[in-house]
């Protein structure tokens, strides 16, 4: 990354860690091995796998029998909603989700909808909570899947995943999470919360992009859904592909690392989080979209009234000696003209949800990345506000 880029979209993505790269490059290079190959050689890359296995798990407090690498978390949540509906189908056609969710869960269920599933998608109020009387009175005895993000990706809300999970549970529904957000950045164990799947993405937690897993409950519970690719049995016959060894290594190092090192990447990250959005709300006519208590520590979504986002994160990457990179809403949605859909969901006009950026931090930003970058975006919106 250049010097002179100052990186505040990292709920977007993140950059590698060099240790994670240092311990992926050998697969890529010398140990270049198919690890369903039977000698020696293969072996060793087998090997590999089933210890970045173990790592993911020991991260969520899961059984390695439980993880199945995936392409990332949008394969993910795609091979557990639709693996769930064919399933269990026989139980019923009913899945409650959320409005907030990211595009490939309500993607996912708007297609299942073309197959005659009835999808119940649940609103939330101005803090991006949901009502758990709503949830409790939108469950039926047909309702086969509960899926609720556990953190926004835009405003990182956080729900209340554990009581959801128990009230999904007592309808004997099963219950989902898209925890891409969650994963490596706040303690998180399957069993306390009652997770039954959950999806994970590797570029989100310094790994390198095109590597996830799914969690697919295997002890008390148990979940069974079928295959979603099929051919040469890999990922217990449930993802069948060559493996990606450098990315499952990459991902199991990434995992290694954020166990021993989140609660103090949290303590350094939040100071700095708070740092920015204290100074930002000094200027005029600023807001802070979404619960200030319910969310993850890294994330910052505002509302600059008067203020385009395409216009401001153009004149931030037109600014002095620096690039600063900040986000409006979804990575997977930015092309898309549209306003937020979360913001919307939560009571915005889409004039404000037009006015609204995003900035989430990540464990290589220092005290002079938020200073520079709040003279910044001080200055362009200034400068912004004058042209109207």
């Amino acid at each position: 990354m250049s010097e002179n880029i100052i990186y505040l979209d990292n709920n977007a993505t993140t950059a590698i860690d060099n240790r994670v790269l240092d311990s992926m490059l050998p697969f890529l290079t010398s140990n270049y091995a198919n690890a369903s190959s039977t000698h020696k050689f293969g072996i060793d890359a087998y090997n590999s796998v089933k210890s970045a296995r173990k790592k993911v798990a020991d991260l969520i407090g899961a059984d390695s029998n439980e993880i199945i690498f995936t392409s990332g978390a949008t394969e993910s949540i795609n091979m557990a909603i639709q693996g769930v509906a064919e399933a269990y189908e026989k139980k019923g056609k009913h899945i409650i989700t959320v409005l907030t969710e990211h595009s490939a869960v309500l993607d996912t269920c708007k297609y299942l909808e073309t197959k005659g599933y009835e999808i119940s998608y649940l609103t939330v109020d101005n803090n991006g909570l949901i009502d758990i009387n709503k949830l409790k009175l939108t469950l039926r005895t047909d309702t086969i899947l509960v899926s609720v993000m556990y953190v926004n990706n835009e405003t990182g809300v956080i729900q209340p995943i554990k009581e959801i999970a128990e009230i999904a549970h007592s309808n004997n529904s099963l219950f989902m999470t898209d925890a891409t957000q969650a994963v490596g950045k706040i303690p998180l164990n399957v069993d306390d919360l009652g997770i039954d799947l959950m999806s994970i993405s590797g570029h989100k937690i310094y790994a390198s992009k095109g590597t996830g897993a799914l969690y697919i409950r295997q002890r008390s519970n148990y979940v069974k859904i079928p295959a979603l690719i099929h051919g040469g049995g890999q990922e217990k016959g449930l993802r069948s592909g060559t493996l990606n060894v450098p990315g499952i290594v990459a991902l199991g190092t990434a995992c290694e690392i954020a166990k021993k090192e989140m609660g103090k990447d949290r303590k350094i990250i939040s100071l700095l989080r708070d740092y920015l959005e204290s100074e930002l709300l000094k200027i005029n006519n600023v807001h802070v979209n979404g619960s200030k208590d319910k969310r993850l520590y890294n994330t910052c979504n505002i509302c600059i009234e008067g203020v385009d986002n395409d216009a401001l994160i153009m004149g931030l990457s037109n600014i002095g000696n620096h690039l600063i990179v900040v986000g409006k809403g979804s990575a997977c949605s930015s092309s898309n003209m549209e306003a937020s859909h979360v913001l919307i969901a939560m009571g915005l006009n889409e004039i404000s949800a037009f006015n609204s950026i995003r900035i989430s931090l990540g464990k290589f930003n220092s005290k002079s990345d938020v200073e520079i970058a709040v003279k910044s975006i001080t200055q362009v919106v200034n400068d912004l506000r004058a042209m109207l």
